[in-house]
């Protein structure tokens, strides 16, 4: 498991990105909306133009949705781990 790995909050979903411009673009608008989020190293198993998600707890999944729909934020996707602990698409 790599190091990075132990910061992981369990159940935590994580926002991959293209690029970092949208990257802190999208951690501006989440934490102006008050919703807790850290700045992650993009997982080896996502495939993204940018080396930086964000992690927020799952039961923010609607808002941080609703703000990236709003606000037009450019995102690869949102990811959940599965049991295996690999992020896998909350659409997949």
């Amino acid at each position: 498991m790599e190091p990075w790995r132990d910061d992981i909050v369990e159940g935590a979903m994580l926002i991959a990105f293209d690029s970092t411009q949208q990257a802190l673009r999208a951690e501006m608008l989440l934490e102006y909306a008050d919703i807790e989020i850290d700045l992650f190293p993009t997982p080896k198993e996502i495939t993204a133009g940018c080396a930086l998600s964000i992690q927020f707890p799952p039961e923010a999944l609607n808002d941080v949705q609703d703000i990236i729909v709003h606000e037009q934020v450019e995102i690869r996707g949102i990811f959940k781990l599965n049991e295996d602990q690999l992020y896998v698409g909350i659409d997949e």
